[in-house]
């Protein structure tokens, strides 16, 4: 018989403070979407209202040939519309790829008191959080997800603290992507008339972090959702997805007369998502467009899927590049230090785009 929690507190307290997550419920045999998940009617996520995006990946592996310019203006495309793109041939290897979704499965499978012992307050080392639902303490429906995130601050710290089940090859993963990531944001930052300065690029992707996310199989898949909207504070975002699908992206569309319309990012085998964060917006001055999305869980299997974020240093400044606003003849945003913007965003429940409010100047942008 499926379990019942007296109040929405103790079923808080079971997922939240003792760690038990969603997978918790799921492994006690819920047969409905607890009512503390059951997000209101326009947060639900509708198939019928989507539809899939159609663009096939950017093959990277062309960069270094005779397609260079044309690979590049794929890329510039994609950040200042979508602000999503698919790559392949990007040097991370497939066997890689699906060591990183095993070792994801193999953490979450572990008995809950072996979690446990990541939570916040409790955890080895405070880079390393296991936690479920995004901002608990602060969400009105709480997301069906649980999480572990991982900063990188050494290889001597990821080795030592960072769980056994994944620390060898998540730390193979952020550091193979992060040399893609690095030829990407040269590439964005040139294209902004900018020239790309090294210390500056280190500077605006020198904090990573990895996450392993784990959405256990869903009663009610379309009562409730994996992860709100939202878009990344970062810089770009590199996302590993299995096959099971369920990320969605929003479409920027003027002239749309309100109505939302949402693409469904397909998984393709070998590939790996990126997205560009608020970070790129703001250096841009609008130009480059951070993708709100969000992720509907699935009813038959349960989902994986590895992001790697980077970001600026905290003790970085970010504000529209000089020539951009000198071209624009106006900034849209003020320079902010990053880790007050992080700690506004991670300070509040998603809520789409609305952390870029942050640093706007022009609400018009």
């Amino acid at each position: 018989m499926a379990p019942s929690f007296n109040s929405s507190d103790s079923l808080y307290d079971f997922v939240v403070r003792e760690g038990n997550g969603v997978k918790g419920l799921v492994d006690l045999g819920m047969l409905e979407v607890p009512e503390r998940y059951i997000q209101p009617s326009h947060e639900r996520i509708n198939k019928q209202d989507s539809k899939p995006c159609d663009v096939g990946p950017i093959d990277l592996s062309k960069l270094n040939g005779s397609e260079h310019e044309k690979v590049v203006d794929e890329i510039v495309r994609a950040a200042e519309t979508l602000g999503f793109f698919q790559v392949v041939n990007h040097g991370v290897p497939l066997e890689l790829l699906e060591s990183l979704k095993d070792a994801a499965h193999s953490f979450f499978n572990l008995p809950p008191e072996k979690k446990a012992v990541y939570l916040p307050g409790v955890s080895p080392s405070p880079k390393i959080k296991y936690a479920t639902s995004f901002a608990p303490e602060k969400e009105k429906a709480l997301e069906w997800k649980d999480y572990i995130a991982m900063v990188y601050s050494s290889d001597e710290d990821a080795l030592q603290y960072w769980p056994n089940q994944c620390k060898k090859v998540v730390l193979e993963y952020l550091k193979l992507a992060s040399k893609m990531v690095r030829d990407i944001v040269e590439i964005l930052i040139g294209k902004l008339g900018v020239e790309p300065d090294l210390s500056k690029i280190e500077g605006l992707i020198g904090l990573k972090k990895v996450n392993l996310n784990y959405y256990p199989a869903c009663p009610n898949p379309e009562l409730t959702v994996g992860a709100g909207r939202h878009s990344d504070v970062g810089t770009l975002t590199v996302l590993l997805q299995d096959g099971i699908g369920g990320l969605y992206v929003k479409v920027e569309e003027e002239n749309n007369a309100g109505k939302e319309q949402w693409l469904e990012i397909p998984p393709i085998n070998g590939a790996l998502v990126i997205n560009i964060g608020d970070t790129l917006q703001i250096l841009s001055n609008g130009k480059y467009k951070s993708a709100e999305h969000r992720v509907r869980t699935s009813s038959t299997q349960s989902r994986v899927s590895v992001p790697l974020f980077t970001m600026p240093t905290a003790t970085e400044r970010i504000g529209p590049l000089a020539e951009v606003v000198m071209k624009d003849g106006l900034a849209h945003y003020k320079e902010v230090m990053f880790q007050d913007y992080m700690n506004n965003f991670f300070g509040n429940a998603l809520a789409g785009k609305k952390s870029l409010d942050f640093a706007k100047i022009n609400s018009s942008v």
